[in-house]
């Protein structure tokens, strides 16, 4: 049926109501399944914030704990990492084992490594550079990974040897980065690169 009102008193009731204050009506989009829908984009990766340890705040410092972890425990790590450093305290008179751990991965962090290409139906092995986080990540598990190769010593003491090894540009770490920057240093198929 139709409205009982004519056409005349319906179109003054409607603008009646736009020409009123809109104070009662709530915004447009404050419901958050109301919202236009917007396609999901790729974000970049947030880098953690490491803790500031009391030893140091440098961040290779505080990751080292999160790498020499036994069974998820942060305090067997940390007693790890203050042990190794007390160790080098002690070999290197008037040192600060900060700085000679952040030496250390600075000698063995690698510049350039080998990835794997498919470009027409062969696979190359490509030299590509290293990004920064990547280099130190890799540093730092070769550290770890060949302190806990030690197996006749405990992890403070291999952690020491490894680090000062490492500082002196020997030991397996420095091997490590050796055979990775080889293979990367032929210049055979660095125009697949991408």
């Amino acid at each position: 049926m139709r409205d009982s009102r004519t056409a005349r008193q319906w179109l003054d009731t409607k603008t009646a109501a736009a020409a009123a204050p809109a104070a009662t009506e709530a915004p447009r989009h404050s419901d958050p399944r109301k919202r236009p829908k917007t396609m999901a984009r790729r974000t970049e990766r947030k880098t953690p914030k490491l803790r500031r340890t009391r030893v140091t705040a440098a961040r290779w410092s505080t990751s080292l704990i999160s790498r020499v972890l036994e069974r998820g425990k942060r305090f067997h790590g940390r007693a790890d990492r203050y042990g190794a450093f007390d160790a080098i305290a002690e070999k290197i008179e008037n040192a600060n084992p900060v700085e000679i751990l952040q030496k250390a991965v600075d000698n063995i962090r690698p510049k350039l490594e080998v990835k794997s290409r498919r470009v027409g139906g062969a696979t190359y092995q490509v030299p590509l550079e290293v990004p920064h986080d990547r280099q130190v990540a890799l540093a730092l598990r070769w550290i770890v990974d060949f302190s806990a190769g030690r197996k006749a010593q405990p992890m403070a003491q291999a952690l020491s040897a490894e680090i000062l090894d490492a500082y002196n540009n020997t030991g397996n770490a420095t091997k490590k980065r050796d055979d990775i920057t080889r293979g990367a240093g032929q210049p055979s198929f660095r125009h697949y690169r991408w």
